[in-house]
């Protein structure tokens, strides 16, 4: 297929706010829903559908601000949703039109039944109200001159069970007046290879009338982003979905996923010049505003997506990035990693050497050393795979020369109940540190015992480090390695931030508080060495073969 012009362009249609709030466990507040509008418009999308008007005050708020300037979208048109009029109702006495009307965006989507399972059972009308219904309610919105998009729910559906009139909702829409038609499979449990042949009979049906087509596809059978972009390979130019696909039961398409694969291996435009590399950053951005956790192995924006662990793959990598990665992770905001495990050899190590800018060589002792620590660490319950600063202080600790910015004497915490069942638990810490030669004796009270230890550590170092007033805990989590009960091996795995960048430490015991010590050391370590160690490695990493 050739892709000149305008039939390059790809029109993408985000419907993370509405369809994707619908999601189990999500919900966006209004404030949310106006920064990540604002985010969405900075990313370059085309249309950002918001949500539905009467169906809750929240989406109502939404609207009146937008209406009210607090949007001021440069790239992207404000939709707001709804469905076609109710049966044996003129669209000017339907309570949703008339919300829809009142809200002011520039374009309306509405939705109508394509399945006559749906019109006859659900909406309980006949199929010729059905097609009153749509065509009514087009023309309503177009008479008043805004864009409309006609999105025709269980399209996919709908047509399988009955051709002719699934066609014929479509046919009702264009006469109307729609703007685009979007095919959609609401139920998710399309088969790729049925696409073409669909798309046929819907050319067919609406290319007389000059209407652009879209495609709405739902997950539910894993095959969303392929019949997407067949959709597409079939002359679809809206593509409509979510964010890290978000949304009911199984989740929409994921946007991310179908943006980079038609930018990038189909020479697709979705979005402007240079904003794909804004991809990953956008993923967790929302994913962090829905206070969901990001999927580490979700393609393109993913932490473990461009992750290498095996030595072979690491040692292919080294030499050229294309053996083990399918595109160039920078082009959609992401980055290698190369992870350090028992399962890792020389080529792991010498790989973060050279990130971290230390000059070590195969076959050099320092490697063999750190290579055996790891295996020996593992084995007791540490993992490095995502936490990297402990790996990276375990590095920095093999070279000749290093100082500790602190070392640990003595340690003592207790959790004290004093006044009956219904008093407070009291936490306190005592720590001896050694720092620059001196011996540092403080003590702490926290709303836990790793709190305390935090704060009595950070009570004997602050006066030395000012520096670490900048760092905090962001995240902190513990778990168990094996079935022994209370008596246990546990990690604790630790995040903390300065509130630039943030870092990932572990810790391992059989005693709960010398796991969370020895995670927090590291944290704090870090924030001290790092800066004055690490070394900004500017050439491609590709490179780095040539030195090795």
């Amino acid at each position: 297929m050739s892709h000149m012009g305008e039939e390059q362009r790809i029109f993408v249609y985000d419907t993370t706010l509405r369809d994707g709030s619908q999601g189990e466990g999500l919900s966006f507040s209004v404030e949310d829903k106006i920064n990540l509008a604002k985010k969405l418009d900075e990313l370059g999308v085309a249309y950002i559908e918001a949500g539905w008007p009467g169906s809750n005050p929240k989406d109502e708020e939404f609207f009146n601000r937008a209406a009210n300037g607090h949007l001021n979208l440069k790239n992207a048109k404000l939709s707001a949703f709804g469905s076609t009029r109710r049966a044996n109702v003129l669209p000017e006495n339907d309570g949703n039109l008339r919300l829809l009307m009142q809200s002011r965006t520039p374009v309306v989507t509405l939705f109508g039944k394509t399945w006559d399972l749906h019109v006859t059972n659900a909406l309980n009308t006949t199929l010729e109200e059905n097609l009153n219904m749509i065509g009514d309610s087009v023309q309503f919105f177009k008479q008043a001159g805004r864009e409309l998009i006609y999105d025709a729910e269980h399209f996919f559906d709908g047509f399988k069970a009955n051709p002719e009139y699934a066609l014929a909702t479509l046919r009702q829409a264009a006469q109307a007046g729609a703007d685009w038609i979007v095919l959609c499979d609401t139920n998710g449990g399309l088969l790729t290879w049925e696409v073409p042949d669909i798309m046929a009979r819907v050319h067919e049906e609406v290319d007389p009338f000059g209407i652009r087509l879209g495609i709405h596809v739902h997950n539910d059978g894993d095959l969303a982003c392929a019949n997407t972009l067949t959709a597409v390979r079939n002359g679809v130019r809206q593509v409509q979905g979510t964010i890290n696909g978000y949304g009911e039961r199984c989740g929409n398409v994921n946007l991310v996923s179908v943006i980079a694969n038609l930018e990038l291996k189909m020479g697709y435009k979705c979005l402007p010049e240079g904003h794909l590399s804004r991809l990953t950053e956008m993923s967790h951005l929302v994913a962090e505003v829905a206070n969901l956790p990001h999927n580490n192995q979700m393609p393109f924006a993913g932490r473990s997506a461009f992750a290498h662990k095996g030595g072979v793959h690491v040692s292919a990598v080294m030499k050229d990035r294309r053996t083990y990665e399918h595109i160039v992770p920078e082009l959609v905001g992401n980055r290698q990693r190369v992870l350090v495990s028992e399962l890792g050899g020389q080529s792991n190590v010498l790989h973060k050497a050279y990130q971290l800018g230390l000059q070590l060589r195969k076959g050099d002792s320092e490697v063999r050393d750190v290579i055996e620590q790891i295996k020996q660490l593992e084995n007791q319950g540490f993992s490095f795979e995502n936490a990297e600063a402990s790996f990276e202080l375990i590095m920095w600790r093999s070279m000749a020369g290093y100082k500790a910015p602190f070392e640990l004497r003595d340690m003592l915490v207790l959790a004290e109940r004093r006044g009956g069942p219904d008093s407070d638990l009291l936490s306190e810490a005592t720590v001896k540190l050694q720092v620059n030669g001196e011996i540092t004796h403080t003590a702490a009270e926290g709303n836990g015992p790793v709190n305390a230890l935090d704060a009595a550590m950070r009570k004997a170092l602050l006066a030395v480090y000012p520096q670490l007033g900048n760092v905090r805990l962001t995240d902190y989590k513990v778990r168990v390695l094996n079935d022994g009960g209370t008596a246990s091996a546990i990690r604790v795995t630790i995040s903390s931030s300065d509130g630039v960048d943030t870092w990932h430490t572990v810790g391992s015991s059989t005693n709960v508080i010398e796991a969370s010590y020895l995670a927090l050391a590291d944290s704090l370590e870090y924030a001290l060495v790092r800066g004055q160690f690490a070394q900004a490695v500017a050439q491609d990493e590709s490179e780095v073969v040539a030195g090795v």
